[in-house]
Formats: structure tokens, sequence, C-alpha cells
């Protein structure tokens, strides 16, 4: 006696379902690494102001570590940690508008004493050897915070911080210190560089300036 029922053929609908789930759940998991990545490890940004110049471009793009500066609450142990140092460049929520993210040097840490005289920073009665600074004109004295400011004490919990552009940066000077819960990633290298304007154009003409438009001597260069 033959069985009750019979197995029901299979059609091409099955091995096309089976195939669109894999499809589906390889893209969920892209997702969800690229969300992880983008959340704790490295995220991408791009300047749009000059207050970094020379040692950041408008137009340059950054890549950011996020996971070096991470709070110790942030399960990723098994990468290199440690608190913001004096001379980082880093990426941070502004305090006055947390939706805009802005980049700066990191000059003084919580406790130190922070004097700004004709242009000349000082920490803790120490003049910096500033490299990496740019002034519009090293002999022109403003009376007001750009140039003559303080001295103040950073409270604790917050960063003093400076556009290396110092006579073009909307900065500490003028809005106060960063919380370093505000603080997102350390800059770390420009991985593509082109001047405003690149890329506006129709796919032809960005095609064409990607390659006429990019700044190739900027492509992975570090951060200073």
């Amino acid at each position: 006696m033959g069985p009750d029922v019979h197995p029901r053929p299979l059609t091409a609908a099955a091995p096309l379902f089976s195939r669109l789930r894999d499809y589906l759940e390889a893209i969920l998991v892209a997702v969800v690494l690229a969300l992880f990545v983008r959340t704790f490890l490295v995220q991408a940004y791009v300047v749009p102001t000059a207050s970094m110049e020379d040692n950041i471009l408008v137009g340059d793009h950054l890549i950011v570590n996020k996971f070096l500066f991470a709070p110790s609450r942030v399960p990723l142990a098994w990468l290199p940690q440690r608190p913001v140092r004096a001379g980082d460049v880093f990426v941070f929520k502004f305090p006055d508008d947390p939706r805009r993210d802005f980049v700066k040097r990191a000059i003084a840490l919580p406790g130190d004493v922070v004097e700004i005289r004709d242009k000349v920073v000082y920490v803790n009665g120490k003049r910096l050897a500033e490299r990496e600074v740019r002034h519009g004109d090293p002999t022109l004295f403003a009376a007001g915070r750009r140039d003559q400011f303080g001295p103040i004490r950073v409270p604790d919990g917050q960063l003093f911080a400076l556009g290396d552009n110092r006579d073009s940066s909307n900065d500490s000077r003028f809005w106060g210190t960063v919380p370093i819960a505000n603080v997102k990633g350390r800059a770390l290298l420009v991985y593509w560089s082109s001047p405003p304007g690149a890329l506006d154009r129709g796919l032809a003409g960005r095609v064409a300036d990607f390659f006429t438009r990019t700044r190739w001597s900027r492509t992975l260069r570090a951060v200073r």
C-alpha cells in the first residue's frame, strides 16, 4: 500500500526564496557591521571651514578614530584606548549645538591654566611650541580675546580647544571649553581631498573632477 500523501515536488520558487533569504541575511550582516564600525571604530567627516589650515584644508575628507577616546563603558578593551592629550586634533560635538561637529586641537586639559598674550599661548605659565599654527599677520595684535585671553583654569571634565588657523577660528576663546563627554574621536588621516565645488557637476563632470581636481598629495596624509 502506498503512502497516504506524496511529497510535494520542488518548484523553481523554493531555490529562488532561498537565494533571496541568503541575500537579505548578507545585507543585514553588512548593515549591522557598518553600524558597529561607524558607532565604535571609525567615521568619515568632510571639513567645511578653514579653521585648521594649513594642517587640514577645506574639502579634506577625514577618517576619525572613534575607539581611541571611547569611554570605559564601551566594550572595546581589546583596542588601544587613552584619554585626550594636549596636542591631539579631535572631533567633537559643538557645545552650543550638539548637532554640529567641530574639529580643533586640544590645547589644555582639566586643571590647566591657559593664557594668550599677543597671540602666544601659555599653558601653566609655559609658552607652547606650536609648529602647525598659522597667523594672518603675526605682528598685528587685536585687543579682543582672539589675541589676548585669560588666564583661565580649565574646569574638571573639560578641554580647551583652538584652531590651527588662529586668526580665523571659532573656538574656546569665544564659546568656552569642550566637555570631554562631547568628544567623538581623534582625526587620523585624510583619505581624500578636493577643493570646494569639485564633483558638483553631472556624472561626466564628476568623473573628470575626480581625476583632475583631487589633491593627490594629501591622500592618506596623517593629521599632525
